[in-house]
């Protein structure tokens, strides 16, 4: 099958969209498919050979964020030759209401759409406003997926229509193979503790991990936080006592391999984020590589983590639950461990083996459903004309 697949954001900015996309492509190619996503990158992105660059993108704020996008007369020129050039089975859309390279496919695509909505934001006043806009677009759309319930009821609430239920993916093995750290691992009296996000965006919630962290500290004084991501590093601890500066370490952005060491490595993962998550694919990467997860009580974090069975669950924004649970974690080894079994079984369902599978056969319910309808268009043509058929 010849699959187009058009990411919204910005190929060079890491985020769960994007890693989803990418990872998806590659395992639509290993099962024999061929594949190209489309997506914004800077000149001097060195991308894989399945990504077409559409030119650079600008930040919009969007969702809580700032998302880099592509939107304009000559993206929609790339976008109009990367569909000639590929001549795909299936056009698979992501963020499609986003005002970015997907909005511009839904345009001017010919043929099966799948859209995947990502985004849960139930007070959208902008999506709302636009749907008149949007309209024309999303009625080409073949066949909507969301990525948790909460997308689901995000894009039924705004736009209407429906969506099937099919959750991101992971590759569960890579991570449960990885190789701990020895410096990124904790001892019983100096336990580690990770996070990984944008430091700089304070819907990842490490301002809340950081009014947390003097009285982690203060039960637990020998333990380290260890930060990956990128941001402005002396901003993040300006709110700590300088004394306790050095227990913080910054890693900076990390490989895919040194990602799911550190998971590997540390004796608790928390997610403090603190709204706009639809899913939560850091905390299924953490499970897959065997971490205890804590994690603010989101629903789509709760829905993600069992509703509590395959993580630990505190009060969004409650630095102060963050650190009794933070405590009781690190002080329970045993509790840990039985967080940890927990989650690596329940983490199977988002293995790539089983979301991949839905995904095709999504893919190819449209497009034997666009066969079919081809099949009758030809069928009507020749009665109407009294031809008779090969």
């Amino acid at each position: 099958m010849r699959i187009g697949i058009v990411c919204p954001y910005s190929w060079d900015v890491p985020g769960g969209v994007q890693f989803h996309i990418r990872d998806l492509a590659e395992h639509l190619i290993r099962l024999g498919h061929e594949v190209s996503v489309l997506a914004p990158a800077d000149d001097e992105t060195p991308l894989p050979p399945f990504v077409v660059s559409a030119g650079r993108a600008v930040p919009v704020p969007y969702n809580g964020s700032v998302a880099r996008l592509n939107f304009g007369f000559l993206s929609a020129a790339r976008v109009r030759r990367w569909l000639h050039d590929g001549d795909f089975d299936v056009i698979h859309i992501h963020e499609p209401t986003s005002p970015s390279l997907g909005l511009l496919t839904c345009w001017a695509a010919q043929g099966p759409i799948v859209a995947t909505f990502h985004t849960s934001n139930p007070r959208s006043r902008a999506m709302i406003a636009a749907y008149p806009i949007l309209q024309p677009a999303l009625e080409k759309i073949s066949a909507r997926i969301a990525v948790s319930e909460y997308a689901r009821r995000t894009l039924v609430e705004h736009l209407g229509g429906d969506a099937v239920v099919i959750p991101n993916g992971v590759d569960v093995d890579f991570f449960a193979r990885a190789e701990p750290k020895e410096e990124w691992q904790g001892t019983p009296g100096a336990p580690t503790i990770g996070f990984m996000g944008r430091i700089d965006e304070p819907r990842k919630g490490l301002p809340v991990l950081m009014r947390a962290l003097p009285k982690i500290l203060a039960e637990c004084p020998g333990a380290r936080l260890l930060v990956a991501g990128r941001g402005d590093e002396e901003e993040a601890v300006a709110s700590l006592p300088r004394e306790m500066r050095s227990r913080v370490e910054f890693l900076g952005m990390v490989s895919d391999e040194d990602k799911a060491r550190l998971l590997r490595s540390v004796d608790v993962y928390v997610a403090p984020n603190t709204g706009g998550e639809s899913f939560g694919i850091i905390l299924v990467e953490a499970m897959s590589a065997g971490a205890a997860v804590l994690a603010s009580d989101l629903d789509a974090f709760a829905q993600v983590l069992d509703q509590g069975s395959a993580g630990e669950l505190f009060a969004n924004e409650d630095a102060d639950a963050l650190a009794a649970a933070a405590v009781r974690l690190l002080g329970d080894p045993a509790h840990r461990a039985g967080l940890s079994e927990r989650g690596s079984k329940h983490v199977r369902r988002f293995d790539w083996s089983r979301v991949g599978a839905d995904i095709l056969a999504v893919y190819e319910t449209v497009t034997a459903g666009a066969a079919s309808v081809a099949a009758d268009e030809r069928t009507g043509l020749f009665a109407r004309f009294g031809l008779a058929r090969d």
